[in-house]
């Protein structure tokens, strides 16, 4: 009697650890992922000229923001910079954003391979109005914590600000 109550003891503990690790039923999103940012479907060249007509005509730059649905940080930047009016107001105001979908089904690897390696998500880049490559920058000196440094995001975005800096490939 002592063994099959040993053996179910060991029986409901795996169940319990094969339910602790199943994906959730909202497919595995984790509760920081809300709505889609990346659109799978774009076009990211299309995006990308579209971005270089606007920011010539508003004289702001260009950020392409590499990251999928599935990246929690892609969530959390997102969040940020929504949440914080000074980030907001820099970020949009300096800048035309185009998100770049990266995942599983859509690496879009041919428009990635003309920038540097992405070595995690999300990832920026910065370009001129023009569309000229100008900064590869990763997001992880921008955090703090669980979630981002207002300090670190407004100095990278004023560093790299429209008229702030010439001009010159920094990888």
């Amino acid at each position: 009697m002592s063994d099959s109550k040993s053996a179910l003891g060991v029986l409901a503990c795996i169940m319990v650890l094969c339910l602790a690790c199943a994906p959730p039923a909202d497919g595995g999103l984790d509760a920081d992922l809300g709505a889609d940012l990346y659109d799978p479907a774009a076009d990211p060249a299309a995006d990308l000229a579209a971005a270089i007509a606007e920011a010539g005509a508003s004289g702001r730059r260009i950020l392409l923001e590499v990251g999928g649905n599935w990246c929690v940080w892609c969530h959390r930047l997102e969040a940020f910079i929504e949440g914080h009016e000074r980030v907001h107001a820099a970020w949009t105001d300096g800048f035309v954003t185009v998100r770049v979908n990266y995942s599983p089904e859509v690496e879009n690897r041919e428009f990635l391979s003309q920038y540097p390696e992405v070595p995690g998500y999300p990832h920026l880049f910065v370009l001129d109005s023009d569309g000229t490559f100008l900064h590869s920058q990763g997001t992880g000196v921008l955090e703090d914590g669980e979630g981002y440094s207002e300090e670190a995001i407004l100095a990278f975005l004023e560093q790299w600000a429209p008229g702030r800096i010439e001009p010159s490939a920094s990888r």
